[in-house]
């Protein structure tokens, strides 16, 4: 079941599906755009054994903002024993996941449906 709240800022849309909290990015995720959604990003993944998933799909530009975005999503979900997902089908952010080595720690993956269809053990690793 998908349960739609309001956009916290133009950039994110936070919303449940099937037990996730899922953060969907939006348009140019830069500096400005990262100010915007560090408060929801910790609202999301400050919590004991969050279920997260971000979702890049509908991006159109990432920098090194994002990245640290990632990371601070990882980092803190992992911190409360948690689970993070990765969704991302844009060719150059999987370049840039690929060369930093975020994708060997966040591996992205290509739907919703194939995060949510994934065991829980598969992101222990993470």
């Amino acid at each position: 079941m998908r349960n739609e709240s309001a956009p916290f800022t133009p950039h994110l849309r936070v919303h449940q599906d099937r037990g996730h909290t899922v953060l969907e990015f939006h348009g140019e995720i830069d500096i400005i755009a990262a100010l915007d959604i560090v408060p929801a990003l910790d609202a999301a993944t400050g919590h004991p054994a969050a279920r997260v998933v971000l979702d890049l799909r509908h991006i159109e530009f990432f920098d090194c903002s994002g990245l640290r975005l990632l990371y601070r999503a990882r980092r803190r979900v992992l911190a409360q024993g948690g689970r993070l997902y990765l969704v991302c089908t844009h060719p150059l952010t999987l370049r840039i996941l690929h060369v930093t080595g975020l994708d060997d720690v966040l591996p992205p993956l290509s739907s919703m449906d194939e995060v949510l269809g994934q065991p829980e053990a598969a992101s222990e690793s993470l």
